[in-house]
């Protein structure tokens, strides 16, 4: 699915890639949200739930990265103004991408960029944050666990719930389930956080490595448990989403509950027991 067309190509250009490279940054991103909703317009009626302005996120902050790679431009220089002019989390994310795309041969210089933006109150920026951090997890798997280590010790929740957001096992992250103890390393020292955001982030990571690791997430639950620490036990509770659709018995034996609820599911031990 290609959303650049030739009009569009020249229109980023003339807009934004011109203007960049001239130092008028300003100008540069102010044009980079209409480039943003054209790349929307032309995704299929069909796709546009699949592919939303995510997607567009992605293929411009590309665009940019290899057209100012094209023209020798200092990308580190042009990306980082971007950013820093940036006022919306749309203009943000697409310098962030770029960074992310310059990370790959350097990635000292954006981590500072992605720890500003991890941090920012704009949700949005930080889903975006965490999407382009994952490029460089899987990059440079073992400098980014240290770094990961060093955030999930900040006073500030947000960089904590980045630490454990980046690490879920989605579709960059697929490797994680060879190799679990990879993000469990850095899990391990937020359980038992006591801030919402981030403990949420580590009970959505456990239950999505419950998927295919049901036995691992078993024993993580247990360990939770037997910890008695309030913080622990509300992850290992949400940890269980996936495990009680399956063992409902096994799940409510290891919470030392008679029900489990998630949602609008419940599961009642008067409902198994004969």
């Amino acid at each position: 699915m290609n959303l650049l067309t030739d009009e569009l190509e020249t229109k980023i250009q003339e807009t934004i890639l011109a203007p960049a490279i001239r130092g008028e940054y300003a100008q540069a991103v102010s044009a980079i949200s209409p480039a943003l909703d054209e790349l929307h317009a032309n995704i299929p009626n069909k796709k546009r739930i699949s592919y939303g302005i995510t997607h567009t996120v992605k293929v411009l902050a590309k665009y940019l990265h290899a057209s100012l790679s094209e023209e020798n431009a200092p990308i580190f220089e042009i990306a980082s103004q971007l950013f820093n002019q940036g006022k919306t989390h749309q203009e943000m994310g697409v310098a962030l991408g770029v960074l992310a795309e310059y990370g790959l041969s350097d990635y000292s210089p954006v981590l500072p960029f992605f720890e500003q933006a991890a941090a920012s109150h704009d949700w949005i920026l930080r889903e975006f944050t965490q999407m382009f951090f994952r490029r460089l997890i899987k990059k440079y798997p073992t400098e980014m666990q240290a770094y990961l280590l060093g955030l999930v010790k900040s006073p500030d929740a947000n960089l904590r719930r980045f630490a454990g957001e980046t690490l879920r096992p989605v579709q960059e992250n697929r490797w994680f389930y060879k190799d679990p103890n990879y993000s469990l390393t850095v899990l391990r020292h937020l359980f038992r956080e006591s801030a919402a955001y981030p403990r949420t982030s580590v009970g959505n990571n456990l239950s999505d490595l419950a998927r295919r690791l049901p036995e691992l997430v078993y024993d993580l639950v247990e360990e939770l448990v037997a910890s008695g620490d309030k913080n622990a036990y509300w992850i290992a509770y949400r940890a269980c989403r996936n495990l009680v659709k399956q063992e409902p018995l096994r799940v409510m034996d290891l919470l030392k509950v008679d029900e489990y609820r998630y949602k609008n599911a419940r599961y009642k031990r008067s409902d198994y027991d004969g």
